[in-house]
Parts: structure tokens; sequence; C-alpha cells
């Protein structure tokens, strides 16, 4: 369960932010809409999709209870940079 209550660190902030968008601009590229300008191509807009989705799902968001457990323990030892 996700864990709302608690503030998310920036590098969570930007990678889900990162994450809308991109999956924003490939619908809006797949509905023949205009896309946001920074992507001109549906190759390009799925390309990218794949790439942000990638890095968001192997990154360790910290969002869940036991994300924000992991993150203290790594926190207490030094083992980690995260907010």
């Amino acid at each position: 369960m996700i864990n709302f209550e608690e503030k998310a660190d920036k590098g969570t902030v930007v990678r889900t932010i990162a994450l809308i968008i991109t999956w924003v601009n490939m619908g809006l590229a797949n509905y023949d809409l205009q896309p946001i300008p920074v992507v001109d191509d549906s190759t390009i807009a799925m390309t990218l999709a794949g790439a942000v989705t990638v890095w968001t799902w192997f990154k360790n968001n910290y969002l869940t209870a036991t994300g924000k457990k992991q993150k203290s323990e790594l926190k207490k030892k030094g083992l980690t940079k995260a907010n």
C-alpha cells in the first residue's frame, strides 16, 4: 500500500513526473493529437516512454511502508543519499 502521509524524496517526485509526462505524450501521439513539442515522432515517444518506464520501475521509490522502513534502515547505516 502506498503511504502518502510521508513526504517523498526529490528523486521519486522527478521520476514520477517524468513518467506521467512521457505517457501523456505517447497517448497524444497515438491518437494523432498534438504531442508535447519536445517529441515530434511517435517512435521517439514510444522509445522515451519505454526508457522512462524502465528507469522508474527499477529505481527504488520508497512509496510503500516496507520501502519507508528500508529507507530508514539504509539512512541509519549511511548506505543511501536519499533525503
